[in-house]
């Protein structure tokens, strides 16, 4: 499985397709491993776990923290996502790109979101629970969002009549948000 992307591949979002070990009393797998994960190029300290539960046709996002960006690292407990990764790096060669990949308690993948980078997903099963480490603290007041439907961005998120928050509906679309509440790119900086 791949990333589906729309316009250039964003090299810095990572998928990962973790080892599953079954047998006749069900399975493991590690959903973290330092190591491991630095070799795949994921290299930040997580400070903050997250739990979001959520029902069929909901749609979360698209969001990201300004002066206190997060990296995360996301996968499904339970049900079957669409997750959607938007760069909105201001001066990023694949500004306005987006990616996604389905994630799901079948395939258990996980994506590496960098700082810098617009999430959100829909959610496609009956109801998901998706966990998410996170490398910042939540900060309330640094919260900014791209509208879900923002039609230069193209998304189908896979659900019809979505459910969303108050605050996802107000959001912006991407062209709308002045420059300086975007993050910049910086093509020397290691955000991994």
């Amino acid at each position: 499985m791949s990333l589906q992307c729309h316009g250039s591949t964003l090299g810095e979002v990572i998928l990962v397709e973790p080892q599953v070990f079954k047998d006749d009393r069900g399975f493991f797998l590690e959903t973290y491993h330092q190591a491991r994960y630095a070799e795949k190029g994921i290299r930040p300290a997580f400070v903050q776990d997250n739990h979001s539960h959520s029902r069929k046709g909901s749609v979360r996002g698209l969001h990201y923290q300004l002066k206190h960006p997060q990296g995360k690292l996301v996968y499904a407990v339970t049900g079957r996502i669409f997750d959607v990764v938007l760069d909105i790096r201001r001066g990023s060669p694949t500004f306005g790109n987006w990616c996604g990949a389905f994630l799901s308690d079948e395939n258990r993948h996980q994506i590496y979101i960098p700082p810098g980078f617009a999430h959100g997903f829909s959610v496609l099963s009956d109801r998901a629970d998706v966990i998410y480490k996170c490398t910042d603290l939540y900060a309330p007041g640094d919260e900014y969002g791209v509208v879900w439907n923002d039609p230069t961005l193209e998304i189908d998120w896979g659900v019809d009549n979505p459910v969303l928050s108050p605050k996802d509906l107000e959001n912006p679309r991407l062209i709308d948000i002045p420059l300086d509440l975007l993050p910049i790119f910086n093509n020397t900086a290691d955000s991994t």
